[in-house]
């Protein structure tokens, strides 16, 4: 009887609760958290559901029992570290020039590519998979980023102060150069200081942003020999 007992009361227990002396599950911050660092720094096929479980110190069935599937537990550490970058970027003031508009969007998301480097790092990871993980960073990321910046493109393209360019193209002038803020080995080779500080990181960025912008408003280059 008492077996019986304690067999309903395991399988009454919360999913993602610990048992009777097990350490206490860490704070949902902190999971999400730790589950970003070790998808960055693995990637998604080799951060296993043990390996994970490790990491954030829990049992091996937590992911499963709190969030359904590993694929799950990714998506929410990445909703859960994409909500404020996106915030931050759509704070640019709509009374300055286009261009300045574009040049500032451009070097925020630098800037932030720099604060929120985990993301960009499983970003520049999956962009050469064809998976559900590529379709959720192209709806929940790139495509509000590339949103931003349509409107002032749009309008610098309409009074002829840049060429017409397509959104696929408009992803590969803007978006990759982000490595050049988070390959710390790289740049180092290529003879930038390292560790950098936030004032270089910021400069970083702003420079990228300039010759971005000043390459996208450069109208004659496309017809050039």
């Amino acid at each position: 009887m008492e077996a019986t007992v304690g067999a309903r009361a395991e399988s009454t227990r919360r999913p993602g609760r610990p048992g009777a002396g097990t350490p206490a599950v860490p704070e949902e911050e902190s999971i999400l958290q730790r589950g970003l660092e070790a998808f960055a720094e693995l990637g998604y096929e080799r951060a296993s559901a043990r390996e994970l479980a490790r990491r954030l110190g829990v049992s091996h069935n937590f992911i499963n029992d709190r969030y359904g599937s590993k694929a799950a537990f990714w998506r929410a550490a990445m909703d859960s570290a994409l909500e404020a970058p996106l915030a931050r970027l759509a704070q640019v003031d709509p009374s300055l020039d286009d261009a300045e508009q574009l040049r500032q969007l451009i070097t925020g998301f630098y800037r932030t590519a720099a604060d929120t480097s985990r993301i960009e790092r499983i970003m520049l990871d999956e962009l050469s998979r064809d998976t559900e993980r590529l379709d959720y960073l192209y709806e929940r990321y790139i495509a509000p980023t590339l949103q931003l910046m349509m409107p002032s493109i749009e309008r610098l393209v309409a009074s002829g102060r840049m060429a017409p360019i397509p959104m696929d193209m408009l992803f590969f002038v803007v978006i990759p150069p982000v490595s050049g803020i988070l390959e710390g080995p790289l740049t180092r080779r290529l003879g930038r200081p390292m560790p950098a500080s936030p004032e270089q990181l910021t400069a970083t960025a702003e420079s990228l942003a300039a010759i971005v912008v000043n390459g996208l408003l450069a109208t004659g280059a496309a017809g050039s020999p």
